[in-house]
C-alpha cells in the first residue's frame, strides 16, 4: 500500500509517499481502506518537534529519540472497512467509518489497521469522507477540554483563543451548542467566519491586546499558547477556568498548584466520537475545513500546515 511516510524530524521535505506492506487485521481488528485523513497541528509537532517549551525531551522519548519510531502519521481518518477479524462484533465489511487513531498514528495510509472497540463510529450519511476525517481531532479535543475537563455549564461566558483553527472552530460551535455566550478570538480576515459559527463577539488579536479586555469569562480556552495564567487570571470570574489545550512546561506545574488552570492530553474516547456525530445529524456541528490536497501533495498539505495560518482542518484525499 501506499503511505506518506517520514523518517527523520524536520520540515514538510521530510514526508514522501512509499510504498509499505498492507496491514492485517487481528482477531479482534478492523482494516480500513481510508478515503480520507488530515494532516493535524498533533502531526506538524510530530514532524517537526516544535512543541511546547519544556516537552522536547518527553516527546522524543514518546516518539523516538533520534529519528520517528512510527514512520506513518495521521491521527484521524475515514473511510470503509473492507476486512474484519473472526472475533470482530458490531461491524460489517462495507461499513463507512470515522476513525481516531489518536497517538498510535497510522492515518496516512490506503489502509488504517484499528481495534474494532477502538475509538471508531459510523459515518453519517450525507457528510462526505473529507467532511467526516475533519471531525475527529478537532471535535474531540473541544469536546473533552470544554464537557470533561472545563465542566461548562449552560450561561457561562467563553473566550476562545484561537477560534478559527481545528479545536478553536469546533470549540466555538460545541460551546454555542450547550448554552455559553462565546467571545472568539482571531484576525480580522476570519471575524465573520467565527461568528457565523456561533460567537457572539469576535476580538481582533492583531488590533486589541486580549488581556486589556473588560469583560469577565468563566471559562478561557487557549489554543495558541498565548494566554498563560498570568496574562489572563484577572479576565476570570472567581470560579473561572483556564483550559490549556496548548501550553508550555510551566503551565503544567502551574495546574499542580492551581484547580482553576486545567490542561492534559485529549485522548478522545468512542462516546465521544458518537457524540460529535449524532450532533452533526443533529445539524448543530459541522467540522470547518481550511482545504484539501490529493494524497500525493502531502508534504505541500504539512507546509501549508506549518504557515499556522489554517482556519480549520486541512484534508489530504486518498480516493477523489
Amino acid at each position: 500500500m501506499k503511505a506518506a511516510t517520514y523518517h527523520q524530524y524536520g520540515g514538510p521535505e521530510v514526508v514522501s509517499i512509499a510504498e509499505m506492506p498492507r496491514p492485517v487485521p487481528g482477531e479482534n481488528e478492523v482494516l480500513i481502506k481510508v478515503h480520507a485523513c488530515t494532516v493535524s497541528a498533533g502531526d506538524w509537532r510530530l514532524r517537526s518537534l516544535k512543541v511546547p517549551r519544556g516537552f522536547g525531551l518527553a516527546v522524543r522519548a514518546f516518539a523516538g529519540w533520534s529519528r520517528p519510531r512510527q514512520p506513518v502519521l495521521g491521527g484521524d481518518a475515514a473511510g470503509v472497512i473492507v476486512e474484519k477479524g473472526a472475533g470482530v462484533q458490531g461491524w460489517d465489511i462495507g461499513d463507512a467509518v470515522v476513525a481516531y487513531p489518536s497517538a498510535k498514528m497510522g492515518g496516512h495510509a490506503e489502509y488504517l489497521r484499528m481495534p474494532a472497540k477502538g475509538i471508531l463510529a459510523p459515518k453519517p450519511e450525507g457528510l462526505s469522507f473529507p467532511e467526516a476525517a475533519a471531525i475527529p481531532f478537532g471535535g474531540l479535543t473541544a469536546l473533552e477540554f470544554l464537557c470533561d475537563k472545563g465542566q461548562l455549564k449552560a450561561g457561562e461566558k467563553v473566550l476562545i483563543v484561537g477560534a478559527s483553527g481545528a479545536v478553536g472552530s469546533a470549540a466555538v460551535q460545541l460551546a454555542r451548542h450547550f448554552g455559553a455566550e462565546v467571545t472568539g478570538v482571531c484576525s480580522a480576515a476570519n471575524a465573520a467566519l467565527v461568528k457565523d459559527l456561533g460567537a457572539a463577539k469576535v476580538v481582533d488579536y492583531n488590533t486589541q491586546d486580549i488581556a486589556e479586555l473588560a469583560e469577565r469569562f468563566d471559562i478561557i480556552l487557549d489554543t495558541t499558547e498565548t494566554a498563560p495564567w498570568q496574562r489572563v487570571r484577572h479576565l476570570l470570574t472567581p470560579r473561572g477556568r483556564l483550559l490549556v489545550v496548548s501550553g508550555g512546561l510551566g503551565s503544567m506545574v502551574r495546574m499542580l498548584f492551581n484547580r482553576r488552570v486545567i490542561g492534559g492530553v485529549s485522548v478522545g474516547s468512542r462516546d465521544g466520537l458518537e457524540r460529535l456525530m449524532a450532533l452533526v445529524k443533529d445539524g448543530v456541528f459541522f467540522p470547518l475545513i481550511d482545504r484539501g490536497y490529493p494524497f500525493a501533495q502531502v508534504a505541500r498539505a504539512h507546509a501549508h500546515v506549518d504557515t499556522g495560518r489554517k482556519t480549520g482542518a486541512v484534508v489530504l484525499a486518498l480516493i477523489q
